[in-house]
């Protein structure tokens, strides 16, 4: 559910005063755990590390990503492909594959090299 247009978007006021502090020119991190807080117009062209629950991940803030939440940019979970054992057979098929056609280039190079280094 989105939030009320009379309120307006939610902005952390300690985020404003750090990107205030830092002023337009700053390079520096700010730190937040924030995630639920609105990317506004001052803050394009700083650098955000946002709190995923583990790390804090760097975040630069472009005009595209104003209006969106911080916490989009900075994703808690970490994918583990789907599939099982027979995913896993399908992967070793195709390392396998890709590691007979790494020998067979080489070994075409090798018989080139031979040729002409008799000539």
């Amino acid at each position: 559910m989105s939030r009320s247009l009379k309120k307006g978007p939610y902005v952390d006021q300690k985020l404003l005063e750090k990107i205030a502090k830092l002023g337009r020119g700053g390079k520096a991190i700010i730190k937040t755990w924030a995630r639920g807080s609105s990317i506004a117009p001052e803050m394009v062209g700083f650098t955000f590390g946002v709190h995923n629950g583990k790390e804090h991940v760097s975040v630069h803030i472009s005009e595209d990503m104003v209006g969106h939440k911080l916490g989009e940019f900075s994703p808690t979970t970490k994918f583990q492909r789907h599939g099982g054992k027979i995913q896993r057979d399908l992967e070793q098929k195709a390392e396998e594959k890709e590691a007979a056609a790494v020998t067979a280039s080489t070994k075409a190079e090798t018989k080139t090299e031979k040729k002409t280094e008799k000539k």
